[in-house]
Formats: C-alpha cells, structure tokens, sequence
C-alpha cells in the first residue's frame, strides 16, 4: 500500500533563472549568533537552571561566539532573572553582544527592555509569524492584519530605545519565512524597515528563518538571492539565516544562504533544537576550516566543548556527529585503514603545512583529539589497520607478510567475539601467537665471534634440558641455523628478515621478525631484547617452537577429525 503522498504539498520554487549565488565561493565566516539559551534551551526536556544556563554562556563566550541569544525573559520568570544577573553581575564582556527574544505584543516588548536595562549592547529581536496557515488558522488576520502587528511592534520597540542608555540592535524574523508568499516576506520587511529607519552606520539585522525546514537548500538560497534583489535598505541591514533541521540540510541551507548573501547565522552548539534541532554552528564553523578559511571560533578542544554542552542539555552528541562524535575520526573498515595508514606515513614523511590524509577530512590534532583512535580494530578490520595500532601504540613495526600472517588471527578473534579488541588485547593476542613459544628450545646465552667464517656457541635448553651448541656460518644467524641443523636436525632456511629499534634511545628494545621454512614449513618467527643480535637469534627459535606447535596442533586436529 503506498504512502499516503495525496495528502502533501510540493514547494513552490523561485523564478530566478539569472541567479548568481551558484557560482560564490565561501571565503569568509559569518556573525555567530548562539541561540543555544534560547531556541536551544526550550527545546530541553528539562530546561536550564541558572547554573546551567551559565556554564553555557560562558563556553560560548570562550569559543569566540561574540552575539548571544540569552532567552526569552517577556515569557519565562528564569530567563528574566538570568538576564538580569549577566547584567547586574558584570558577566557579559565588553566584546560580547546579548540578545533577547520578543514577541510583537507591547506588554512583552516593555517587559524585554526591562530585562536589558543597563546592559551596554543588546539586540532586541522582534518577531510575528506571517506564514499563510499561521495567519488564517492562529491569528485569523489578513496580511494587513500581520504587518500592523509587526509595524507597531518595531514602534514600541524604537521608543523604547530612545529612552534607554543600552545600544540597541534590532532585529526582525518573519516567523515562518519558509511558508510566507515571498512577496509578503519583502513587504512586511519593508514595512518594518521604514518603521525602524536604518543606517548603513546603524544597521538592523533582518532574520529569515526557516522556522521548519520545508524546501531543499537551492530553494532558501533562490528566495534570499530574489530577496536581496528588490529589498529596498540592503546597505542598511545585515542578512541574517536561522536554518532549523527537518529535512536534515540545516547546514547546508546556512551555507546555501550564505553563498546567496546572508552575513550572519543563528543556530546552536551541535544542533540542539525543537523537532530536529537547529542549524549546527560547530559543523558549519569546521566546514569552513577545511575549506581553508578561517571560522572565527576556537574548536581547538572540541571534546571539552561537547562535554559542556552534553551536561547543560542533559543530551548526548551522537557518535557519528560530524567532527565531534566519538567514532568520526576513527576507521573499522580494512580499506580505510590501510589508506589512514599510508595517507598518515605521507603526511609525516612529508612535512607539509597542507593536510592531506585520506578519509580524514580535518587532523584530529586540530580539534583537540589525538591520533590514537583514528584505526580501532574489529572483524571488519584488515592488515594495514593491525599493523597501525601495533606500530603507533606499541612501536613493532610488523613487515608486511607478518601483517597479514596476524591480521588473519585477529579476525578469527573477532569474528568470534562479535565486537572489536583494544590495543591492549591487539598486543595480548600477538603475545599469545608469536612470543609466548618458548618450547622446546629457548635460547639461554650464547657466545660468537669472527674469524675467516662467523661462530657462536649457545647454551639452548630442549624441554628444559641444557644442552651446548656450535654453528659457523656468514654472521651469527647463519651460524645458529647451522647449529641447529648439526644438533637438532632443524632445517632452517630465512626467507625475510626485518629489525628495528622500538624506541630512539640507545637503551631501548630492539625487534626482529624472521621469515623461515622450517623443514619447509612457512612460518615467522618473532624476538625482543636490548641487544639487536640476541632479537635475530631469539627470533630464530621463536620461529623453531612455532611451527612445531603448529603442525602438533594439525596432527590433533587431524585425529579428531577422523574420528
């Protein structure tokens, strides 16, 4: 049975064949307004105290937001009396404008001014909704009706001004700007911009919201690129855009607006807002980082910022939110891992000031996070992943062969688990298929030196049994495969080797990865120690004691399954 799809309408689209905001670049940030103590707080469950209300105000104030919407105290005792103590209590700096929400009812505009009094700046947001279905359902006014609200709503609020000490911006929203006739949006504005007379010395903000999101980002920008076409002051008001989420392209409907000349955005710290939420202020100022131009705010410890948020909303961010979720940085995928790995070597290698990593649109660093989570490892994971933890969180650089050779036990691990393995568990598991072979040959000590031909003597127990060994050979690991050939009738035969030093100081442990057929068997062997030759030669039995506890094991499995 279809969706009931006769009972909805299709949006109106623009006549706007010249339009030209297709073709803008962004190239700068627009006015921050925050409206998280607003918009953002009467979408909560349950709202802000004064405590938390604060604590909000004062992240905002330390990311750079220099225009804050700090509630709507015509309609809530709570929000008066915050505004009242920003102000009394000297907390809003000087570089920082509040703003007050009104309805175009004078009881409330006088109580608004009350709130504000003696602040030094604030901007006085007036606003009517103008949408047909609002005018005809909620109101029951005609488009006369609706302008003469707003027109003497913007008087009061002008006479009002005049007799404060406050610095008085106003703005003006057409509620539900999204659903008004775009001729009427440009009339009320124009009635209230005659109304309140601005300047291009004194300009007014004039908001248009998209109260609900009900057209794709090309449309808002179409109506605000014909909207700056007839509206009369452009040089006297700044363009402002309030995008809300139902659609999901609140961030790109602000962009979109933007591009078509808006100067200034409301929104919120990670969208928080009624229904979808509102605009993501953190989004859009991130998108424009990587895009190379500046976003006026300091995203510099986004987790910090988050868990702010997260405690005053009492709200978590998603772990897939853009730049700020727990997992956006990090990679499960075998082919993304293995392109982070390689992009992250280059980029080192490299010494670019340019980021250029693939599948990492921002450097973690830049935002405060760290690089150890970027790769985490579960059964979707492959080689090059395995072999990133391990490197960067316990410094052995496995060659590729072994990378694969232990990739393919991890996913064994994790298929069966069904979740993912920490480095800590990574490197338990590495311990547990390479390292932890100590029988039946260990390597006690051993002794060798040069002459025409390499020699060495070692002390090797054989299930704990002490026996003593001679090999000569071409350096001292020939001289132990030939040992063990002579003793033990061990044929070795090094198919790769691969050593390095797990730190940069002259004390630290040195690794070796050793490629052998052991009487023809593949299998890698793996030694650890201070001493780079005692590594090779451990490796060298590592690998010994691994293939006989392979093929044991496949001698049982064998039995067993011929039963």
């Amino acid at each position: 049975m279809p969706m009931p799809y006769w009972k909805y309408r299709p949006y109106a689209t623009v006549d706007l064949p010249d339009r030209t905001w297709p073709d803008r670049v962004l190239d700068r940030a627009p006015i921050w307004c925050s409206t998280d103590l607003r918009d953002g707080n009467q979408a909560l469950v349950k709202p802000m105290d004064a405590v938390r209300k604060q604590k909000m105000f004062d992240l905002l104030v330390s990311l750079g937001i220099k225009e804050i919407e700090v509630g709507f105290p015509s309609a809530s005792k709570t929000d008066f009396d915050f505004v009242r103590a920003l102000i009394e209590e000297e907390r809003i700096p000087a570089d920082t404008t509040i703003a007050v929400l009104t309805q175009a009812r004078p009881e409330l505009i006088e109580r608004t001014y009350e709130a504000i009094s003696g602040a030094r700046r604030a901007i006085v947001h007036l606003y009517n909704s103008t949408s047909v279905t609002q005018r005809r359902v909620v109101f029951r006014l005609d488009k006369e009706g609706i302008t003469d609200l707003a027109v003497r709503g913007t008087a009061l609020c002008k006479e009002l001004a005049a007799a404060t000490s406050t610095a008085i911006v106003f703005e003006y929203s057409p509620e539900s700007f999204h659903a008004t006739e775009l001729d009427y949006a440009l009339e009320i504005c124009e009635a209230v911009i005659a109304e309140w007379q601005p300047t291009a010395e004194q300009k007014m903000i004039v908001n248009l919201p998209t109260t609900v999101e009900a057209f794709p980002p090309n449309v808002y920008a179409d109506r605000l690129e014909w909207f700056q076409r007839h509206v009369s002051a452009r040089e006297a008001i700044i363009l402002s855009v309030h995008p809300h989420n139902d659609r999901g392209s609140a961030v790109a409907t602000a962009e979109l607006g933007m591009m078509a000349g808006a100067e200034r955005v409301e929104g919120t710290l990670f969208g928080n807002g009624e229904r979808t939420g509102n605009v993501d202020l953190v989004t859009l100022a991130l998108n424009l980082l990587t895009q190379g131009v500046d976003p006026g705010l300091d995203l510099s410890r986004i987790d910090e910022a988050k868990a702010i948020v997260e405690e005053c909303n009492e709200l978590p961010v998603h772990p897939r939110h853009p730049y700020a979720g727990e997992l956006v940085y990090t990679a499960f995928s075998g082919s993304h891992q293995d392109a982070i790995k390689k992009g992250m070597y280059a980029q080192q290698r490299s010494r670019s000031e340019l980021w250029d990593v693939p599948y990492l649109a921002v450097d973690p660093m830049d935002v405060g996070r760290t690089y150890e989570a970027i790769i985490r490892v579960n059964s979707q994971s492959g080689k090059g992943g395995v072999a990133y933890l391990m490197e960067t969180e316990h410094h052995l650089e496995l060659p590729r062969g072994l990378q694969v050779d232990f990739a393919q036990k991890v996913q064994a691990i994790t298929d069966a688990r069904g979740d993912e393995l920490t480095a800590d568990e990574l490197l338990a598991a590495f311990h547990d298929h390479y390292l932890s072979h100590t029988r039946p040959y260990e390597l006690i000590s051993y002794g060798h030196w040069s002459a025409e031909e390499d020699r060495i003597v070692a002390q090797v127990t054989v299930e704990g049994e002490l026996r003593e060994v001679q090999g000569v050979g071409n350096g001292p690991i020939a001289a132990l495969v030939e040992a063990f050939e002579r003793h033990f009738g061990v044929s070795i035969r090094i198919r790769e080797y691969h050593e390095h030093a797990m730190a940069a100081s002259a004390d630290a442990t040195a690794a070796a990865y050793v490629e052998a057929d052991i009487d023809d068997d593949p299998v890698w062997g793996v030694g650890l120690h201070s001493s780079i030759v005692t590594a090779s030669l451990r490796a060298i039995v590592n690998a010994v004691n691994r293939q006989i506890a392979l093929r044991d094991a496949l001698t049982v499995g064998a039995a067993f399954g011929g039963r």
